[in-house]
């Protein structure tokens, strides 16, 4: 029959008191009637799983622990005991697995006590090493593993994250993910591409007269308040050519041989919306928070033209450094930033150009989607420079 109150409190405190004076098998034996028979009175499966390790029993260790874990998934003291049990068992992922859950619990608010941040510690060197055993591990079996087995491996290994489209306004489904493509994919770069010194004239004239050039990001009337952090700073700046969808007439007649170079470019031509094409210009020191691109129908593509020493663009977990006359093209819906870590300006050709993977049919359509959207209403917002 269930024990009473008094009669299960007695119990927990003789299997205490054997716990501390070192009569384990005592203990386990007081502490697992009060949880066979029940009482009033919380179960006491910690102290039983407590009691259960120092008399040996692992099988009973496990069962009480888990019980504990049924109750409370983020007991942290009862996830290091159990991966404590499955490391003593050879079963280093396992003890990994709850260590981690652990060092989550108390990362997620959950109380911790000095003892237990003293655990808590042991339990994250743990899971530390073991983390470091099972790359090796991998390393070992796989050998030299390149491109996207490589990525796969370090995702699993949490050296890289997962970083998929995001886009701020639209999403068209079932596209690939991919965070930079290669240039040999586009051979309308090379046209593009042999204009660069005629660009570089242009840009440079454009540049010393100081004319046409705009904080990148502005505030839009019809919309709430920017928050980006560089709304309204000259630090990155633009000399837009092409803006909603039409030429802008003093800059474009001032960059002849850049506009010519352009029309070799698939861009999507959308009444009210594109093209959009333009110099970025980042000063020294500026940076580009993280932020994900509006819409993923199309790629961004940047013809460095002024590119010192210490600057580059990270999008996903690939960073790479602009080199003059190289292009660069990249998904922006996936999460990105540039900075500019030299003493001078970065400048590049900025332009957006129809996804490969979007097929005439479906790029008509999606013209005239996107060209319905601003006949409703208009919208604007920050690509990446």
């Amino acid at each position: 029959m269930a024990m009473g109150a008094a009669e299960a409190e007695a119990a927990i405190r003789a299997g205490i008191a054997a716990l501390q004076r070192g009569d384990a098998a005592e203990a386990k034996r007081l502490l697992g009637e009060v949880t066979e028979r029940g009482s009033p009175l919380p179960p006491p499966f910690f102290l039983l799983a407590q009691a259960c390790r120092h008399a040996g029993d692992e099988a009973g260790e496990a069962a009480a622990l888990d019980k504990v874990l049924e109750a409370q998934p983020r007991n942290i003291g009862a996830l290091i005991m159990r991966g404590d049990g499955h490391a003593r068992a050879g079963d280093r992922r396992a003890a990994a697995s709850f260590y981690r859950g652990a060092i989550q619990a108390a990362a997620a608010g959950a109380q911790v006590s000095p003892i237990l941040a003293s655990e808590l510690a042991r339990a994250e060197a743990a899971a530390a090493e073991i983390d470091g055993e099972f790359a090796a591990h991998l390393e070992n079996r796989l050998g030299a593993a390149d491109g996207r087995v490589r990525d796969a491996v370090d995702i699993l290994l949490g050296r890289k994250q997962v970083y998929l489209q995001q886009p701020t306004s639209f999403y068209f489904p079932g596209l690939p993910q991919i965070e930079y493509y290669e240039r040999e994919g586009f051979p309308w770069l090379a046209p593009v591409e042999a204009a660069i010194p005629d660009m570089r004239a242009e840009l440079q004239a454009a540049l010393a007269s100081d004319a046409g050039f705009v904080p990148y990001v502005e505030s839009d009337p019809n919309r709430p308040p920017a928050t980006h952090e560089l709304l309204g700073d000259p630090s990155w700046s633009a000399f837009h050519l092409w803006r909603k969808g039409d030429p802008v007439p003093e800059n474009a007649a001032r960059c002849p041989a850049t506009m010519a170079a352009l029309e070799a470019a698939p861009m999507p031509h959308i009444r009210g919306r594109s093209p959009m094409a333009l110099f970025s210009v980042l000063r020294a020191g500026a940076r580009i928070a993280p932020h994900n691109g509006l819409l993923n129908t199309r790629l961004i593509c940047h013809i460095p033209l002024i590119v010192p020493e210490g600057c580059a663009l990270r999008v996903g977990n690939q960073v790479r450094a602009w080199e003059e006359g190289k292009a660069l093209i990249f998904d922006d819906t996936i999460e990105h930033e540039a900075w500019n870590g030299s003493a001078s300006i970065r400048v590049i050709l900025l332009f957006e150009i129809w996804r490969p993977e979007i097929g005439e049919g479906e790029r008509q359509a999606l013209t005239a989607l996107f060209e319905a959207i601003t006949d409703f209403g208009s919208s604007e917002g920050v690509e990446e420079g």
